[in-house]
């Protein structure tokens, strides 16, 4: 079925028609709701250069996705991704991945920009004053950022979750407990999340008069084996931990490997808090000893990025509206008093 049939059985003028397809907001609800079910009962599906040329818009989100031989897809990131694009096949946008140079990312962002590629983009990772963001900023690109940086001097569109926040409850939990002695396996300290996280663990400790001591710190790649290895140079030391809060499951999976190999037991030994990011195939109630985490879904955190997106696109949003979203702490069997 194309437009003009669409349009013929609906009996409503193709302009109105294309309008509600494309999320125009001058077209009403009732409308807009009339006309999409059709299309879908029908399967109609617009021409993307028709769609285009009347709209001056791609229909597409674009991500530039650093590559190279340093690089490691990240489980994390590929969670968020289906998140993001169940909402955009759902709300008949595209996702395009524009690999860049990970020391140049400047390059290709320029250039899908001034190509118009896309309509919009989304940043992850962000880092204290990421030069990213000041680029889309300065491009004038409709954009959103998963994460926040610090250290910019302009206001924009983000999505975050509570990490000082959670990591703060956490700790404070555990000295509760009358852990003295905790340590922290954080994810790569470049970014904000990271040093969010441990700024919470620090503000934690301090109010009770404890400090974090550098000696019982980890900074990695958040993968189960450097979560291992983080482990064990942890629990191997003269002053090991009595506690640790951990940044990803998936280093969980080590430390709870490296406890283990040790003869340590949890919560005996070593009580264990951990972060869940909400994978599917992984889930902290299903290990050996229940895990303590703080909760928060990233695969929804793509979703709203996207849903924000595309009504930056449709004109619904605009400004620079930020959102931090609360964490859950959920207590199960890993924590414990401490001896």
């Amino acid at each position: 079925m194309n437009l003009k049939q669409l349009s013929t059985m609906l009996q409503l003028s193709q302009t109105t028609v294309s309008r509600a397809l494309n999320g125009y907001p001058e077209v009403n609800e009732e409308t807009r709701r009339r006309v999409m079910e059709a299309a879908k009962r029908h399967g109609y599906r617009p021409n993307p250069s028709a769609r285009r040329l009347a709209t001056g818009k791609a229909g597409m989100i674009g991500y530039v996705m650093p590559t190279g031989a340093a690089v490691d897809i990240d489980p994390h990131f590929v969670e968020f991704l289906s998140g993001l694009g169940d909402y955009a096949r759902g709300h008949e946008l595209d996702l395009v991945l524009s690999p860049a140079d990970a020391q140049d990312e400047e390059t290709t962002y320029r250039r899908i920009v001034a190509n118009k590629q896309v309509d919009a983009l989304y940043i992850s990772a962000p880092r204290a004053a990421d030069s990213r963001i000041a680029l889309a900023h300065q491009l004038g690109v409709q954009f959103i950022v998963h994460g926040r940086s610090e250290g910019l001097d302009f206001d924009y569109p983000y999505i975050d979750i509570d990490n000082e926040g959670a990591f703060h409850d956490a700790t404070r939990l555990l000295v509760q407990l009358g852990h003295k002695r905790i340590a922290l396996i954080n994810g790569d300290d470049t970014q904000t999340f990271a040093i969010f996280r441990e700024r919470g663990v620090r503000r934690a400790l301090l109010e009770s008069g404890l400090a974090l001591d550098l000696r019982h710190i980890r900074s990695e790649v958040m993968i189960e084996e450097n979560g291992y290895r983080a482990a064990r140079s942890l629990l191997e030391a003269s002053d090991a931990p009595t506690a640790i809060v951990c940044s990803s499951l998936i280093m969980a999976l080590g430390v709870v490997r490296a406890a283990r190999d040790l003869n340590l037991s949890l919560p005996g030994d070593l009580s264990l808090v951990s972060h869940d990011d909400v994978f599917p195939w992984l889930k902290p109630e299903h290990f050996s000893v229940p895990l303590t985490t703080t909760r928060s879904s990233i695969r929804a955190a793509g979703a709203r990025v996207a849903e924000r997106l595309a009504a930056r696109i449709s004109g619904l949003e605009d400004g620079a509206r930020g959102e931090v979203w609360p964490v859950d702490l959920v207590v199960r069997g890993s924590i414990a008093g401490a001896r």
